[in-house]
């Protein structure tokens, strides 16, 4: 009698730790892993990988010269030693910069070669017009490299740049970026069918997380960072969580 009690107690418990479990959020690296390295460099992304992150997020743009670079800032002139919006660089000019560090701007296919199908990649549409480029590279990737299609995300606070997407790929995962309101992404969420909403963690309480929820998309909040922070939305139940410092999301 002893041993069925036990065993009465046990199961109920191992299904919670498995729920719980289950419940962890994904740890989301910032333009890589922007706290320790350069934002959105090779060396960034290298440290979110050592970190052991489960999705890496990136800015692009497409330059003049129709590549699609991976960088954050309409300008160049915060994080390199030259001056221009970056748009409308060339690929021969834009070489020349230095970013802090003694980086250089990586080329989407850069950063494709280095995660190596490790981890889901987001890539976020900065710049106008890259939709198109994106949506090539995806497809090279897991047709001809043998990328699962599991491995890539595409988000953006420019809607229409989202819906291009979805017209050029029918089941790529889209997640809406939004800066207030989170239940404003519903309906754009609802029409491009997107996996996740996106929203600035500080618009989050626990009504609007189940109201996402409960209409289908996972959230994926940026960019917590402080570990306050990151207890409050694993208490709301996230799904992911986009920071600069993966470590602390552990």
């Amino acid at each position: 009698m002893k041993r069925c009690k036990c065993l009465f107690w046990v199961l109920p418990l191992l299904i919670l730790a498995g729920c719980m479990e289950e419940k962890k959020p994904l740890v989301i690296g910032h333009r890589g892993a922007m706290g320790h390295e350069t934002e959105n460099t090779l060396a960034s992304v290298q440290k979110a990988l050592d970190l052991g992150v489960d999705m890496i997020e990136i800015d692009v743009f497409k330059i003049s010269t129709g590549e699609v670079v991976v960088f954050h800032d309409q300008t160049v002139d915060r994080l390199t030693n030259g001056p221009g919006n970056i748009e409308e660089f060339n690929i021969s000019d834009l070489s020349r910069l230095t970013l802090d560090g003694g980086h250089k701007i990586p080329m989407l296919q850069d950063v494709l070669k280095l995660i190596d199908n490790k981890v889901v990649l987001n890539i976020e549409l900065k710049g106008a017009n890259t939709a198109d480029k994106v949506n090539q590279a995806i497809k090279f990737y897991t047709e001809k490299r043998g990328w699962s299609s599991d491995n890539f995300i595409v988000s953006s606070f420019n809607w229409e740049e989202l819906r291009t997407l979805r017209k050029l790929n029918n089941s790529v995962a889209i997640a809406i970026l939004i800066e207030d309101n989170p239940l404003d992404a519903l309906a754009i969420g609802t029409e491009l069918n997107a996996v996740a909403i996106n929203p600035n963690f500080k618009n989050l309480d626990t009504d609007v997380v189940a109201t996402i929820k409960q209409a289908g998309f996972k959230i994926y909040t940026w960019t917590v960072n402080e570990p306050g922070d990151i207890t409050a939305v694993k208490n709301m139940g996230v799904d992911g969580i986009i920071t600069n410092f993966p470590e602390r999301v552990y």
